[in-house]
């Protein structure tokens, strides 16, 4: 099967194939290993013992991690919406 390599922001990128994908399991966000071996480029979806690696699913906890892991200069900028308005306004000590 034949890709082709792309310019991708300031990197370079080759997709996969949405047959690949489906056929491998994966999802955004998965690591692969990458190996040159003699000229050669190896993308592996499998973990040491050769099975199949899955995604970590997303929870709560796994992103309060990555924010801490990241550390604070790293935080996006705080955006104000402006005050309630319509049906979506929830009158509670939080919105106060």
């Amino acid at each position: 099967m034949k890709v082709q390599v792309a310019k991708w922001g300031n990197s370079t990128a080759v997709r996969l194939p949405k047959a690949v994908v489906k056929q491998l399991g994966l999802r955004p966000g998965m690591a692969l290993d990458l190996t040159v071996d003699a000229g050669a480029l190896t993308l592996s979806a499998g973990d040491e013992a050769g099975g199949m690696r899955r995604p970590q699913p997303l929870t709560l906890d796994w992103i309060v991690s990555e924010m801490r892991r990241l550390g604070r200069e790293q935080e996006p900028e705080t955006l104000d919406w402006g005050g309630d308005v319509g049906a979506e306004a929830v009158d509670d000590d939080a919105t106060h």
